[in-house]
């Protein structure tokens, strides 16, 4: 250390102080620009990884609502092929069992709770019961063999 009187010892120090807060001042204005880039840039990347995460999110969803469709449409089709066998099935007892259909129709009548029931007639007779009478006057009458 130099033996400088004090007083010449704080107007160095003071002297010092206020080049090193110039200097610092001096630092930081050349630096700003560049800072502010470098913030700019990061806040760029952020809105970038943000956008491809929402992006993402919504091709998922997507995939979702077409993945449910997909189940729905076959839960649908397996739906309406049981229905469709079930048909066939009732169809198929149903073929030359007027005797069986007629019961129904009159358990019902019968069942009824005061049910007003239109039944399509013609001279008095069912409909289902003409169409079966029409065939049986139609059909050729077979002659025994002597």
């Amino acid at each position: 250390m130099l033996n400088l009187p004090r007083r010449a010892e704080g107007e160095i120090t003071i002297t010092l102080t206020i080049v090193l807060v110039l200097g610092l001042i001096i630092g930081c204005l050349t630096g700003c620009p560049s800072y502010s880039v470098y913030l700019k840039d990061k806040e760029g990347q952020g809105d970038l990884m943000k956008a491809e995460s929402t992006r993402r999110v919504a091709v998922l969803e997507a995939q979702a609502k077409l993945d449910s469709a997909k189940m729905l449409a076959e839960a649908e089709v397996a739906r309406a092929r049981g229905v469709a066998q079930a048909n066939e099935i009732i169809g198929k007892s149903l073929e030359n069992n007027e005797l069986y259909l007629h019961y129904l129709w009159i358990n019902n009548l019968h069942e009824g709770r005061n049910d007003v029931i239109y039944v399509p007639t013609e001279a008095g007779i069912p409909l289902m019961e003409a169409g079966t009478r029409e065939r049986r006057v139609k059909a050729p009458q077979q002659t025994p063999a002597h």
